[in-house]
């Protein structure tokens, strides 16, 4: 069900930015899309001001989907402030991802989120991330970068950009996505 709605969020996507969809089936290789599936438990915390669930981060892919117990954590980051993501109990949050905002030339922002505590009740999350395949190069479209005049993203074969979050996720105070950023010359 998640790479339906995956690719139908795409489509909307490639729709609004008028991109081929032809081609962008063909670049981001949808025919054998990678997915990653995570159970997260919090338990009830005596002291959840000196812990956190999870650290904030960004996701790899295009879309992470999340479903909880209904019980508030999630929290998503703007403008250097953090806001609680209430949605729900069994609702489906959609997040979107690094690969999208790679993809997109920045037009489409990946969610920096983290998870918190708290002292009331323990919080279960399922997270689904959707990304390309494993194996296909992920850069700004072409059409988009022509519109934009230059790349704002450097090109990264999926799984290596996967594996590098998972064991380099910071280089210099930077996270994998921000390492894909091109800074203009000065």
């Amino acid at each position: 069900m998640t790479r339906v709605l995956a690719s139908k969020l795409i489509e909307a996507v490639c729709e609004a930015l008028e991109l081929n969809q032809r081609y962008v089936n063909e670049m981001l290789k949808l025919d054998s899309s990678f997915q990653m599936f995570a159970a997260n438990y919090y338990p009830r915390c005596s002291q959840p001001d000196q812990a956190i669930g999870i650290p904030p981060h960004t996701d790899p892919g295009f879309f992470t989907f999340l479903i909880h117990n209904g019980v508030s954590g999630l929290q998503i980051e703007l403008d250097g402030k953090w806001f609680n993501s209430d949605s729900p109990k069994n609702s489906i949050l959609v997040n979107a991802a690094d690969q999208l905002e790679i993809f997109t030339n920045g037009r489409c922002k990946s969610v920096k989120h983290r998870a918190v505590v708290n002292e009331e009740r323990e919080r279960i999350s399922i997270v689904v991330a959707n990304g390309p395949s494993g194996d296909a190069v992920i850069g700004p479209a072409t059409a988009l970068v022509e519109k934009d005049g230059r790349a704002k993203y450097c090109a990264m074969k999926y799984e290596e950009y996967v594996e590098s979050q998972l064991t380099k996720s910071r280089i210099g105070g930077k996270s994998i996505l921000e390492q894909q950023m091109i800074f203009p010359a000065n």
